[in-house]
């Protein structure tokens, strides 16, 4: 999801286009948040791991 988010930020920037821009910052957001949830050990959805 981190990765995700960091290539809609980069082509959202290139492509001058502002919805993508706002998508991949709060997929940035949530996938760090899902990081640091995992490394803590706090199961997220129920599941402990994400693949």
């Amino acid at each position: 999801m981190i990765v995700l988010g960091v290539i809609l930020l980069i082509l959202g920037a290139i492509l001058k286009i502002s919805i993508l821009w706002t998508i991949g910052i709060i997929l940035l957001v949530i996938g760090v948040i899902f990081l640091i949830l995992g490394r803590i050990g706090k199961p997220v959805g129920g599941r402990r791991v994400w693949w």
